[in-house]
């Protein structure tokens, strides 16, 4: 017996306040410098309900900031197009009446349509990918890793330099994560997730590192510790088999660096 096909879901992220952002960012940068409101919806405050589109644009271009509303059917992708990025909100919604697309193979995670049913909301962290939980969770330690990290380096600077260099070195020569998690990340759909993540991780670890006093070529090494740790995270289960690449998931976490990465649920 065959089985049945899994029932595509549509998500759609809004802000923390449950409006919808922009469509496009740059035609909404331009039409706020006029002076102008760009429309939006709350769908915190229509669940179960039908939202028709408050001023839906030519179909299906974008010739307005919000022409239309934007649903992805692979949520790892969601943060392409989040104008002020994490935080979100994530719902579940169902496209009514005409759908479309901006054409070809390039969109084939995107739905259009202006006129929604709003289900319910799901948890944030799918738009990370199937992995956003563990990401999460990294995320909120690497204040304190990224503090300890930086710790151990002024202890013993020469010596950290050297072992995170020879990191660095395995890290750039094997492409850990420029090739290996990127183009992983683009083929299973989390392609924005891997990059939101990425720079959230700098972000974070950077600060930590600079306010426990790290040097600046230190708080650079924690970074790229940080952004490839989320990236390990985020990708564990696509970076797994065989030898080789079990060795470029260790560079990844950390391996050949003194402090054990967090081993991913």
């Amino acid at each position: 017996m065959a089985r049945s096909a899994r029932p595509v879901v549509h998500y759609m992220a809004t802000r923390p306040d449950g409006t919808v952002p922009p469509t496009d960012t740059y035609l909404a940068a331009y039409h706020r410098a006029q002076g102008e409101t760009i429309p939006t919806v709350n769908l915190a405050d229509n669940i179960g309900q039908v939202i028709d589109h408050p001023t839906p644009g030519r179909k299906w271009y974008t010739d307005r900031p919000f022409g239309y509303f934007h649903m992805y059917t692979r949520p790892g992708e969601i943060l392409e197009r989040i104008e002020d990025g994490w935080p979100i909100r994530l719902w579940i919604v169902e496209p009514l009446g005409e759908t479309g697309n901006w054409g070809g193979h390039f969109y084939p995670y995107w739905l259009l349509s202006q006129q929604i049913r709003v289900v319910e909301e799901t948890d944030a962290w799918k738009a990370f990918g199937h992995r956003g939980a563990q990401v999460l969770a990294t995320l909120a330690q690497l204040p304190d890793l990224a503090g300890q990290w930086a710790t151990e380096w002024t202890a013993d600077p020469e010596g950290t330099l050297r072992t995170y260099k020879a990191w660095e070195k395995r890290v750039d020569h094997t492409r850990a994560l420029t090739g290996w998690a990127s183009c992983r990340a683009e083929y299973s759909r989390r392609e924005a997730g891997l990059q939101a993540a990425n720079e959230l991780a700098g972000n974070a670890a950077g600060e930590a590192a600079a306010a426990a006093g790290a040097d600046p070529h230190a708080v650079t090494l924690i970074q790229l510790r940080a952004r490839c740790l989320v990236a390990g995270q985020l990708m564990f289960d696509r970076i797994r088999n065989g030898e080789y690449e079990q060795s470029i998931r260790g560079l990844l976490l950390g391996a050949g660096l003194d402090t054990p990465a967090p081993v991913p649920a």
